[in-house]
């Protein structure tokens, strides 16, 4: 059975001891300031370099997430509790400026910010494990913040060119 399954199914916990209904509660505070869960909420089929520990998905994992709608909708509520952590709100398929957004914004509309590797993580997950619709919506949100006096001063243009890819280039997983 695989780890990351467990974790989305409520019967397992990260390498630290969270379940994924805790991590979901905390603060933003704690979101920020907590380093290992991101790779549980979101995981890659790759090790992590920041947490090798975090599990990574294999095919059968990610077969099992574009079957099960169960894991799909948990999928799209860890997406959810991230883009309140980053500002933002998704309503009918779009995502909207949510109205903390100044404030959330600042979490992560900074240069070199750690958590733009969170949303380059966010996007390819989403991919990867069948929320196209979601993380094509994440990346048009980001192209307009992009767009923006703060957004070019806050992301490189290095970090941008890694969100295109992860919105737009088909995951090796798929191919």
């Amino acid at each position: 059975m695989s780890a990351i399954l467990d974790f989305y199914r409520g019967t397992g916990v990260t390498s630290s001891g969270w379940r994924m209904d805790e991590v979901l509660s905390w603060s933003d505070r704690e979101l920020e300031e907590v380093h290992d869960y991101i790779q549980w909420l979101f995981p890659l089929p790759e090790k992590s370099m920041a947490n090798p520990w975090a599990p990574v998905l294999d095919k059968p994992t990610i077969s099992a997430f574009h079957k099960d709608t169960n894991l799909q909708e948990a999928l799209r509520a860890s997406f959810e509790r991230m883009l309140s952590f980053f500002g933002f709100a998704y309503q009918e398929g779009e995502l909207v400026l949510a109205w903390e957004f100044a404030q959330r914004s600042r979490n992560w509309l900074t240069p070199g910010n750690h958590n733009h590797l969170r949303i380059t993580r966010m996007l390819r997950s989403l991919r990867i494990l069948g929320l196209e619709a979601e993380a094509q919506a994440l990346w048009r949100a980001l192209q307009v913040v992009y767009e923006t006096d703060e957004g070019k001063a806050s992301v490189s243009d290095r970090t941008y060119r890694f969100w295109t890819r992860a919105a737009t280039e088909s995951p090796r997983e798929n191919r």
